[in-house]
């Protein structure tokens, strides 16, 4: 399971790595419009992004039931219709453009900052339909094992994508349209490696891409398991949506800190999500075959997690206010932050099981057990909300601790519920 986690692990760390160089970047141009630019295209490309996450979620359980099938014709037609579906939905989004001002004016800003987020949107919007199959793509590599494939694919796009950033702003002169530039062409260069590299796979494999036959349950599956995922995702853009404005709503220094906060449990997510992505493809691998070697993946899953859990926990016991000191320079701030860290020490923990479970029901296709969870757990965490508001700060980090123990609790329970029929007996 380590083995295969590892590569993704250190894919994830380079998430951050290329916003960094954006905003180092840019923040080195005399005007601060260009960058307050890029950082408003990128929020909203964030949410699009996020939101379509389910092509590559979705596709990983699928592929790799498949592949533990050892079916290779239905994973053939399961890789056209998802590809298709890819490339579709992002032909689709081409009709956004037309709105893009209105969109972008909700996210606040100056007049000017909103007009050349406009262009740097308009520009990058170009290779939706490439993000898109690469997402495809990345659920295939990891349903099938592959994890070192969106190591590389990862490596690659943001690579081309960093040197092209500093080639056309520090070389040519550009400013936020060349940072939109750089992203699109390494978006695009990444995308068509990785389906050069999905072509050679499936010849290596034997496994046909020629047109499908007609299968209505193919297709009914696909299409359910992928609108699951993106109930799912709404949902849980919106519980974050919501703790972000109620943080505003305390005021500039509290929603800061919070901020300060969330980047270390993001980070933290990163770690746990590798392994959570790991168990999606070998869990789904093992389900199709046997229960008993799908009691052995979770284990092997639940053990990394746990690990990993209480090792960051305790960094974040020792090292929390030395990370908030590197992440802001103001003391108010610091404060703030230091007053709420001890917050973090609980949700690390209690969050793991949201990740593992995650990966273990995209691995079954039990996405709309998924979905229910998410939708249980967001009534939770508002109802906790209304109870709570009271005690300020404090509470919304309590209603936010509430919401990941939900989601941990309503699957597990589902997924103790699914096993006790079978001859697996699962840790409790």
């Amino acid at each position: 399971m380590f083995r295969l986690a590892w590569p993704i692990l250190l894919s994830n760390c380079t998430i951050p790595l290329l916003g960094l160089v954006d905003t180092a970047v840019l923040g080195h141009l005399p005007d601060g419009r260009y960058l307050a630019a890029v950082a408003l295209g990128a929020v909203l490309f964030s949410f699009l992004y996020w939101g379509f996450g389910f092509l590559r979620m979705g596709t990983t359980g699928l592929v790799a039931q498949a592949w533990g099938r050892e079916d290779r014709l239905a994973l053939g037609r399961l890789l056209v219709q998802s590809l298709t579906l890819a490339l579709l939905l992002g032909l689709a989004l081409q009709l956004l453009r037309p709105f893009l001002p209105g969109v972008l004016s909700l996210l606040d800003g100056s007049p000017e900052a909103q007009q050349l987020a406009t262009e740097y949107v308009a520009i990058r919007l170009w290779s939706a339909p490439a993000v898109l199959m690469q997402y495809v793509v990345l659920g295939v590599a990891i349903g099938l094992g592959r994890t070192r494939v969106v190591l590389w694919l990862l490596i690659l796009g943001n690579g081309i994508n960093i040197l092209l950033d500093l080639w056309f702003v520090l070389g040519l002169g550009m400013t936020s349209q060349g940072v939109a530039l750089a992203t699109l062409l390494a978006e695009v260069i990444s995308a068509t490696a990785g389906l050069i590299w999905l072509l050679i796979t499936c010849k290596a494999l034997k496994v046909p891409l020629t047109r499908p036959a007609p299968d209505p349950a193919a297709l009914k599956k696909l299409i359910q398991v992928n609108s699951d995922l993106f109930i799912r995702t709404l949902a849980l853009l919106l519980a974050l949506a919501f703790f972000t404005r109620q943080g505003a709503a305390q005021g500039n220094d509290v929603l800061a800190a919070n901020a300060v906060l969330m980047q270390l449990v993001m980070l933290s997510s990163y770690l746990l999500d590798g392994f959570a992505q790991a168990v999606e493809g070998r869990f789904g691998n093992a389900f199709a075959r046997s229960h008993q070697e799908a009691r052995a993946v979770y284990q092997a899953g639940l053990f990394l997690s746990v690990v990993t859990a209480l090792v960051l926990t305790l960094a974040t016991w020792l090292g929390g206010n030395w990370l908030i000191h590197r992440l802001t320079d103001l003391e108010e701030i610091r404060l703030l932050a230091a007053t709420y860290l001890p917050w973090l020490w609980l949700i690390l923990p209690v969050s793991l099981w949201c990740y593992l479970y995650d990966g273990v029901f995209i691995g079954a296709t039990w996405t709309a057990a998924m979905r229910n969870s998410l939708l249980i757990s967001l009534g939770g965490y508002l109802l906790a909300w209304w109870l709570l508001q009271d005690y300020g700060n404090h509470g919304l980090w309590a209603t936010f601790l509430i919401f990941n123990a939900l989601r941990g609790l309503t699957l597990g329970w589902v997924f103790q519920q699914r096993f006790r029929h079978t001859s697996c007996d699962l840790p409790d």
